[in-house]
């Protein structure tokens, strides 16, 4: 069995305290790997590492800073199989979904490539008599990301690449779920010539997350996972007087209204409620059609569409999505399955009890797809984070548009119809933080910023773009004066622009 371990100063470490938790293969059911969960002594060595290391990288310039970047960009295309087909491997999801994965995370690499223009400052000449000011981005020095299982790449580049690209250091401490990919990354980013101490990797759990919460060098705190965990998370890094950017849970409703190209719609609530087996923040998990006979025809096009959908182990070449990251996860799913079941919506597909000859022990979950959900059951409420896709039918856009504004969480959502009108009314009042137009999954480019609203995010700055650089930079304002403009005595009056 594979033994993983902690990246620390530029090398791999061994973990010291006696606490390890198991790696699985989603597809088999089986124990791969077992990766240790570090405390706070851990954490201390590799924080003590990034302090020393970041004041001369800090003074690096900005330029340089992204030659390195540049160089990890060109690895991640050299390595690209290898890093899907380790992820899959632990998470579960296809080879194709994989390099998405991969790739969306370097798109923001590529972004921050342009780190010497989005730190420059800004300048006035003679803002006063004979006095200039200007101001400066300047890294807030030690920064951390806690990062969650369902994308084992692409979060941590967002995290991890606008953090260095700023002048930081950057602590990572990845899913313990899937933890090899993470790994990798940072032993390319060394290749590419990162210096020791700047990016460092803490696998561990609670006891881990504690501890960066509360390390006293830690200025910033990055997270993506669950709302309750987002909250405590947000709550605590506060109180410790840290800058904290958290993202939670969602429930992203896609509208689909009467004069919308059907098939289309439906080819797309496929793709967006079950691609990664549903596991995306970003999944459409709700679909609500605007009319009875829109409804009719929805169903009528997506049923059959679901019932083809073909699951598989991740080295298959025609799986469309794999398993669920673990047997935990797969009882959730089907619990509350079961509750929409019992609540009385109607499962027109039932996934459940679904067996692969040869992977009896995955923790596979077949497509399931309900009509006639109402808003106070389960499903409807709670992100379930499966191959499952509600369907709530609303008598009017209005009826529509309310669904998804009176939800608690704020993620995503989307509109088809090819009525302009509808669609920019849409955009302009759901207080929703991410908008798709005949888009069912709306994740900005590296060069706009990510975030929800609502109970889907705790901060005031989205991750990417360039929301990114100010979360990881502290501006300062200098006001200068110089001799020949100074006038003999003291003021005594505040200085104004008169």
């Amino acid at each position: 069995m594979q033994q993983l371990w902690h990246f620390i100063d530029g090398k791999r470490v061994e973990g010291t305290s006696g606490r390890s938790a198991d790696v699985y293969n989603p597809a088999t059911g089986e124990v791969q790997a077992q990766v240790p969960l570090a405390n706070a002594a851990e954490l201390d060595k590799a924080v003590a590492g990034a302090v020393a290391a970041q004041p001369e990288w800090a003074a690096t310039n900005p330029q340089r800073r992204a030659r390195v970047l540049m160089e990890f960009i060109r690895l991640l295309h050299r390595d690209m199989d290898k890093l899907a087909e380790a992820l899959s491997r632990e998470h579960g999801k296809t080879i194709p979904d994989a390099k998405g994965d991969v790739i969306r995370g370097l798109e923001v690499a590529e972004f921050c490539l342009g780190a010497p223009h989005l730190l420059k400052g800004e300048y006035t000449d003679g803002a006063g008599p004979g006095i200039d000011m200007y101001s400066m981005r300047q890294p807030v020095g030690i920064a951390a990301g806690i990062t969650p299982f369902n994308f084992p790449a692409m979060i941590p580049m967002w995290k991890f690449c606008p953090a260095i690209a700023a002048g930081n250091a950057f602590i990572l401490k990845p899913s313990e779920r899937d933890p090899s990919v993470p790994l990798m990354l940072a032993e390319l980013m060394q290749e590419a010539g990162l210096p020791d101490g700047i990016l460092q990797v803490v696998n561990g759990d609670k006891e881990a997350v504690d501890a960066i919460l509360d390390h006293e060098a830690i200025s910033a705190v990055g997270f993506v996972g669950s709302t309750p965990i987002a909250a405590y998370i947000y709550e605590r890094g506060c109180a410790n007087g840290k800058r904290v950017q958290c993202f939670g849970g969602a429930k992203n409703h896609m509208i689909i209204m009467p004069d919308a190209d059907m098939e289309q719609a439906a080819d797309a609530l496929v793709g967006a409620g079950f691609g990664a087996a549903g596991e995306r923040c970003m999944a459409i998990s709700v679909a609500v059609p605007v009319g009875d006979e829109t409804a009719d025809r929805l169903i009528e096009k997506l049923a059959p569409k679901v019932e083809a959908l073909k699951i598989g182990p991740y080295t298959s070449d025609d799986a469309d999505f794999g398993p669920l990251v673990t047997s935990e996860a797969k009882r959730r799913v089907e619990g509350l399955v079961q509750s929409g079941v019992d609540a009385g919506a109607k499962l027109v597909v039932d996934g459940r009890g679904f067996s692969m000859q040869g992977y009896e022990d995955g923790f596979f979950h077949g497509a399931c797809l309900f009509d006639h959900v109402t808003p106070d059951m389960d499903i409807y409420t709670q992100e379930i984070f499966g191959p499952v896709l509600s369907t709530v039918r609303a008598q009017s856009y209005e009826e529509a548009l309310k669904l998804a504004m009176d939800h608690e969480y704020g993620n995503g959502t989307a509109i088809f119809t090819r009525d302009g009108d509808a669609a920019r009314d849409f955009a302009a009042r759901v207080n929703v933080g991410m908008v798709g137009i005949n888009v069912p999954i709306p994740v900005p480019l590296a060069y706009h910023t990510f975030g929800g609203w609502k109970k889907s995010v705790f901060g005031d700055l989205n991750q990417h773009g360039p929301d990114a650089f100010r979360f990881y930079t502290k501006t300062k304002t200098v006001t200068a004066r110089w001799p020949s403009g100074i006038k003999d005595g003291a003021e005594f009056v505040i200085p104004t622009m008169k």
